[in-house]
């Protein structure tokens, strides 16, 4: 027998390395094998419900990083929700019409006006289909738990019904109208687009400062006087129909050379420098109510320019008179509606002028700027051409800028029940408290929603039309065109006439002939998902409305959380959520966008492959979402440091409890060392911070650096590390060995409950080495923190002692650096304590030297001066010396009665009678 045998080192099968890529995989399909997340919604059953409304990915490719962090901290809610008493099933969803399918279409050479629509419409809904398979296995690959097999789709029957509904129910209310009016229009999508859809950019225009000469000044301004208005969208002059003042404004009338020119008075000197005026001369002051309905000429048109009086115009920058386009701009429009102006928008889809344009008609808007400002130069009327950078707004999609256009579109009118909007919003439990404002301002601020769509691939607007024009909208047209979706799909809708798919025998006061068209546009795909509420949370026996909670990118408060509640307001009264949390962008270690152009990107399945998904998971519980998070492949080879750190922990727990029976060997609290019991405490005390402070509160940040903070200075560096003096050396059956293997095994169930929602595989690896009754962790609940008797006061005792250990691990540092000594094993250590730490000392019942993990320690009475060479702290003086002895070959400590055993020579004392005691035969043997 070897003197080896005689200790009690750990085994256990538990590997040191993860192999996450391989075991991963396994695990799950253990898990879909034995239905595990069923079996925990069984668990679950007739609990609290918590519902965390998945807000539907757009089913376009594999995932990026930033779907990982979205996915996962919602597993990490859901799981630790589910482990905490409440039934919280998880059902994805999926985002599936609109533009960007069509693109992809368009890419891959399909050419939409060379088959039908219903041939087209298959073709986008397979191509979403398979999209949906794609990232169905990338979000499972993750380890995120749900009802995978029954998702909701927004392109289902039962969705589509169930959103033309929510359309029919504002429909019924008044809240849908049709009107002509200037809307974000993007050219290179051929579309309207909401603000939702709105990005941006920063580009370059042309800066004009246009006079306009005056044609009935009707005395007010002189009739050889011109108005000067400034734009940067040249291109807009065409449909000029007015020039706007501001009623209580002072406008001026000034001679420049021998001519005349009417601005703001206050933005006079500001205009005289932008057009290059050395003089000038005031000739009159304007009140701008004076020139209501003042006549003007267009620039290059033979046409009347209205002077009209606005609110809207402002004097922070340009000349205070506005040039007017009702069809190009909000402002333009609620004006020239006032004062009766046609709605003039000579510009299509394309975005290329109609005849309605003469001279510039077949021409792009963009390009046509320099011809207009040339064409002003001749007609003399271009003062000053200038170019600026600024902010402009641009399509999501094509990234390409947009314009302003009237277009007869369908809208929901948002002033009509703005104010519940609002006060919905105040109800709402923003977890993170600046989106409350982001999205009260939002609602404040926005005119009526553009629902209409000028694309095929999606859910058609359920409007019939009369012979006369009249929109038909009736809850019994509403509820048959709900009922054919849900039967047949929307597509249906384009397999057959309006008469067709209209009620039986329906007929209309505006339609004697019962001839009926239909609408051929689509809605918006933020009203497909902002009507999740009704077709998910309203429609699914195990969900339930309101949501409990919707977590997605805070680019969402302009999306999903803005058009589910708005529809959900309009048709409930209510919102659909109770609370809300929002996360920042994934960026590059530079606070760059990840982009595949800059090949800064993250693919989450090539993180998979080489580091596993319980590493992304723990990356995501350490980052702080509320801001934008950094993000390089630096970053994960740290994290994957940190599990392997946690790995490493629980693995020398569970080699150490190995033959650790809880039902037999446990030991009770009151008969736990000191320091037992201090670190029964901190445990709990891990175990309420990560359960009030982290998941309750969505802080998984707390969660991760609470428990690496245990694992690394509680256990590693502390409990741990002078552990292996009583696991290893003393006897199988000792006291003080059981009651550390105790707390090991109560570390070890707690942190893997703890740790579930966050690392679910290496949890479950662990979970099978220990002895509990559920068969997986996930169907275990969460470890519930215990108060215990005396605890305040221990835990002062043991706050003293790591100050006093703290001055000890100083003072060794020191001696090691000084070459005095190489281990710590290798010192003896006097302690000077004064009269607190020496009651300090007196009151704990732990060896002091093995705590402090030294082979020799004296403490000496209070009142003795300490050595020269002493290192002074406030509590206590610190002397290393060299420990005088030999090294025990099996504890490694150096003591002076090495040897003093006859059989057992290379042993210290207390090893020899361990020895003697528990291995007689080996004694008497000999060992080799």
């Amino acid at each position: 027998m070897k003197m080896k045998d005689t200790l009690q080192l750990g085994k256990t099968a538990f590997p040191m390395r993860g192999n996450l890529p391989v075991r991963e995989v396994e695990w799950q399909k253990d898990w879909e094998d034995k239905k595990v997340y069923e079996k925990r919604q069984e668990l679950n059953e007739g609990k609290p419900t918590f519902i965390l409304h998945d807000g539907p990915p757009y089913a376009n490719g594999n995932i990026h990083l930033g779907h990982a962090l979205n996915k996962i901290s919602k597993d990490i809610i859901v799981r630790s929700k589910s482990m905490s008493g409440f039934r919280s099933p998880y059902v994805p969803g999926w985002d599936t019409h609109g533009l960007p399918i069509e693109q992809v279409l368009t890419n891959k050479g399909v050419d939409r006006k060379k088959m039908t629509r219903s041939e087209y419409l298959d073709k986008c809904r397979d191509y979403a289909l398979s999209q949906i398979d794609t990232q169905r296995e990338d979000f499972k690959r993750l380890g995120v738990a749900g009802d995978w097999d029954n998702p909701y789709i927004t392109l289902t029957p039962d969705y589509e019904a169930a959103q033309i509904r929510v359309f029919g129910k504002m429909a019924e209310k008044g809240y849908i109208y049709k009107g002509m009016k200037p809307i974000y229009w993007s050219p290179s999508s051929e579309s309207s687009l909401a603000e939702a859809e709105i990005e941006y950019k920063d580009v370059k225009s042309p800066s004009i400062y246009v006079a306009f000469k005056m044609k009935d000044g009707k005395g007010v301004v002189d009739n050889d006087a011109q108005l000067i208005i400034w734009t940067t969208t040249p291109w807009t002059l065409p449909a000029n129909l007015g020039v706007s003042v501001h009623p209580d404004f002072d406008y001026v009338m000034v001679k420049v050379e021998d001519e005349k020119y009417v601005v703001a008075k206050d933005l006079l000197a500001n205009v005289a420098e932008a057009i290059g005026w050395e003089t000038y001369e005031v000739l009159k002051e304007i009140k701008g109510s004076q020139m209501d309905r003042l006549i003007a000429q267009h620039p290059f048109y033979e046409r009347d320019s209205l002077v009209m009086v606005g609110e809207h115009v402002t004097l922070e920058a340009g000349t205070g008179l506005v040039h007017t386009a009702p069809g190009h701009g909000d402002d333009d429009y609620q004006i020239g509606r006032k004062y009766g102006l046609e709605i003039l928008s000579p510009v299509d889809d394309r975005g290329v002028f109609t005849k309605e344009a003469p001279g510039f008609d077949g021409v792009f808007y963009d390009k046509a700027n320099p011809m207009i400002t040339e064409l002003l130069q001749e007609k003399g009327a271009l003062l000053k051409l200038d170019f600026f950078t600024h902010s402009y707004p641009h399509d999501w999609r094509t990234k390409k800028p947009v314009i302003f256009r009237a277009t007869p579109q369908w809208f929901a009118s948002i002033d009509k029940f703005r104010e519940n909007i609002l006060s919905e919003i105040e109800k709402v439990d923003w977890i993170i408290p600046w989106g409350k404002t982001r999205l009260y301002n939002m609602v404040r601020d926005r005119g009526d929603w553009v629902i209409s769509r000028q694309r095929a691939w999606g859910v058609p607007l359920p409007i019939f039309y009369a012979e006369n024009g009249e929109p038909i909208i009736t809850p019994e047209t509403i509820e048959h065109v709900a009922n054919l979706f849900a039967a047949h799909g929307s597509r249906v809708w384009y397999d057959h006439e309006a008469k067709d798919l209209l009620p039986e025998g329906f007929t209309h006061e505006g339609s004697p002939n019962g001839k009926f068209t239909k609408e051929n546009d689509i809605m918006d795909v933020w009203f497909d998902s902002g009507s999740s509420h009704e077709a998910v949370l309203r429609s699914r026996d195990d969900l339930s409305f309101p949501a409990d909670m919707y977590l997605e990118g805070s680019d969402q408060y302009r999306g999903w959380f803005n058009s589910s509640i708005t529809t959900s307001v309009a048709i409930n009264g209510v919102a659909p959520y109770r609370a809300v949390l929002s996360q920042g962008f994934t960026l590059d270690a530079k606070g760059r966008k990840q982009s595949k152009s800059l090949g800064n990107t993250i693919e989450p399945g090539k993180v998979i492959k080489q580091m596993g998904a319980d590493i992304l998971r723990l990356w995501v519980a350490s980052v702080d979402y509320e801001s934008d998070v950094r993000v390089d492949m630096n970053t994960l080879t740290q994290i994957s440091e940190t599990y392997r750190k946690i790995r490493n922990t629980m693995r020398f727990l569970l080699a150490n409890t190995s033959d650790f029976d809880p039902a037999q060997h446990r030991v009770n609290y009151r008969e736990l060392r000191s320091v037992d019991k201090y670190m029964t405490v901190r445990l709990n005390e891990v175990i309420q911070t990560v359960r009030e402070k982290g998941y309750e509160k969505y802080s998984f940040s707390t969660v991760y650096k609470t428990i690496v903070n245990f694992c690394t200075v509680d256990l590693s560096a502390f409990y741990l590390d002078f552990a292996k003096d009583v696991v290893y050396i003393e006897a199988e059956e000792d006291d003080s060995r059981r009651c550390m293997q105790t707390v090991f095994y109560d570390v070890l169930v707690a942190l893997t409950k703890l740790l579930t929602p966050i690392l679910p595989h290496t949890s479950e690896e662990i979970w099978h080495f220990l002895k509990e009754e559920e068969v997986y962790v996930q169907l275990a609940e969460m470890p519930e923190a215990v108060q215990f008797e005396a605890q305040d006061e221990l835990m002062e005792e043991w706050s003293a002692f790591m100050k006093v250990r703290d001055n000890v691990l100083k003072a060794l540092e020191e001696a090691r650096n000084e070459k005095l000594i190489g281990k710590s094993f290798e010192a003896k250590v006097t302690l000077y304590p004064n009269e607190v730490t020496d009651v300090l000392f007196k009151s704990l019942d732990t060896d002091l030297a093995q705590l402090l993990i030294v082979s020799q320690l004296e403490i000496m009475p209070v009142g003795t001066v300490p050595s020269e060479d002493a290192l002074k702290f406030d509590q206590v003086a610190v002397l290393v010396e060299k420990a005088e002895g030999d090294v025990c070959e099996r504890c490694r400590a150096v003591k002076k009665d090495v040897g003093s055993h006859e059989k057992l020579p290379t042993l210290c004392h207390r090893c020899a009678d361990i020895v003697e005691e528990n291995f007689p035969e080996a004694v008497a043997e000999g060992f080799e």
